[in-house]
């Protein structure tokens, strides 16, 4: 045999016994009782899971950090098959498994999930339980945490009468929850209204809905997806529907995110009230509009529309709006937004795309921020045959309009940056130096959304500034 060939075979040879030799090495099951497992977490915890609902399903990584395999004798759920908590380990899902290897520096990933019962206690409650591993005698534990919400569950459903929903118990809606004709719902501080994929809410003809939130205590209207990857994602759920000829709808001091739409307000009914007044409500990531409304009418104060993948506020064939201190700031990222933040319409489209004029009998915004990341954030849009009245009075506006004409602008300012604090986490306070402090008139809205009482000369929009200390 050649020399150069024989070099190669035992070298070759050796390699080959070096590899067998290692793998039989890693290859042999460590009984030493000192063996500890090391986790990814030593807790697994869980943000509020609405009772009977289920949560999300999380991940642990336990690790073999060890040069030999290990087999953990047994892995199970402290409280057993009576837990709330169910897992599954190596695609084996149960309460306990047994005898489960891990190879010399691996991993192994278990998922847990929890389905927590209903009981009578009003305010979210702890649930916990422990994952509770057995390794070579070795008692190791990861424990489990969620804190529960007992909720009333409104699958596809009609109210009738009035109805009043506090806070004891979060609110669920699936599908769709209506408020029958004649009917009214009142909502009351504090109450957290949740709405599965696809649901809304919706106020029938002669019908009412009745917002009492608090500053301190808001009624909170978002999906009922509560874990963190969730609490900031648009288009969870539809929207709230103000149907045609609903009245006195009054919406006093509440936050609604994450839908497609915020509010929907449809047409008035003749010789009603004022369709909706808002005062303190918050409207923020909205895939579409954050207010759609049509031939209405609408009466806001203190109240803040953000993020919206469509327009903040649209007006459509017109109607009659006031909205003092207002602030919109639309900073949307999540897509490429074509719209301007405010439209004013004063007509809509028929079936065969022929324009329907309605007109626009006022349009007043007074002390107002209209500002975004679009370069120009007010679109005006009329027909000559309805009348299209409109007034910003006192204001600071992001647009490319000619803010000279006094029968439409009164004191506004243009393009100059607001200064709010963040609008990344949609915190729309105005900073010390904003050029929005005292640039306002006195509108009789006394206070500002945080019940601040505002200044002879009060800031734009719906904050004044205040000194945290």
């Amino acid at each position: 045999m050649h020399r150069k060939n024989f070099n190669i075979l035992i070298f070759a040879s050796m390699f080959i016994m070096v590899s067998f030799v290692s793998c039989r090495k890693t290859d042999k099951i460590d009984t030493n009782p000192s063996i500890l497992l090391s986790f990814s977490n030593d807790t697994v915890m869980f943000d509020t899971v609405l009772t009977t609902a289920g949560s999300i399903t999380k991940r642990l990584l336990v690790h073999n950090t060890n040069d030999k395999k290990v087999v953990v004798s047994q892995i199970g759920l402290g409280g057993g098959a009576a837990s709330m908590y169910r897992i599954n380990v190596d695609g084996l899902p149960s309460y306990v498994v047994q005898n489960i290897e891990i190879a010399a520096k691996d991993s192994l990933y278990i998922f847990v999930r929890v389905t927590i019962n209903p009981n009578d206690q009003a305010t979210p409650f702890i649930v916990s339980d422990s994952l509770v591993f057995l390794t070579n005698g070795n008692r190791q534990i990861v424990q489990l945490a969620a804190c529960g919400q007992n909720a009333d569950f409104n699958i596809g459903k009609t109210l009738k009468g009035n109805q009043v929903w506090d806070s004891l118990k979060a609110h669920v809606i699936y599908g769709f929850l209506r408020v029958d004709t004649g009917a009214s719902l009142t909502v009351m501080p504090g109450t957290k209204v949740y709405l599965h994929n696809k649901a809304y809410l919706a106020v029938s003809h002669e019908a009412t809905l009745n917002i009492n939130g608090q500053w301190e205590h808001p009624v909170k209207i978002q999906s009922d997806r509560l874990d963190p990857y969730y609490r900031d994602l648009p288009g969870q759920w539809e929207g709230i529907y103000l149907e045609r000829g609903s009245k006195n709808n009054i919406l006093n001091n509440a936050v609604i995110k994450n839908g497609n739409f915020g509010l929907i307000v449809d047409s008035l009914v003749p010789g009603s009230n004022p369709k909706l007044t808002m005062n303190g409500i918050i409207i923020q990531n909205m895939v579409y509009d954050g207010i759609y409304a049509y031939s209405t009418s609408i009466e806001s104060m203190n109240c803040i529309i953000g993020n919206c993948g469509g327009v903040a506020l649209r007006i459509e064939k017109g109607g009659s709006y006031d909205f003092r201190q207002l602030t919109i700031g639309n900073y949307w990222l999540a897509s490429v937004r074509r719209t301007p933040s405010i439209i004013l319409s004063n007509y809509t489209y028929d079936s065969l795309q022929q324009k329907i004029p309605g007109d626009l009998q006022k349009a007043y915004f007074g002390n107002t921020i209209i500002y975004g990341s679009g370069t120009d954030e007010i679109g005006l849009d009329s027909v000559a045959s309805a009348g299209f009245s409109y007034m910003f009075d006192h204001g600071i506006l992001r647009t490319s309009l000619k803010v000279s004409n006094p029968l439409h602008y009164l004191e506004c300012i243009t393009n100059i940056d607001p200064q709010f604090i963040d609008v990344v986490k949609y915190d729309y306070e105005i900073d010390s130096t904003s050029p929005a402090n005292h640039r306002g008139v006195p509108l009789g809205v006394i206070y500002d959304i945080r019940g601040i009482m505002r200044p002879a000369s009060p800031a734009l929009g719906a904050y004044e500034y205040f000194k945290k200390e």
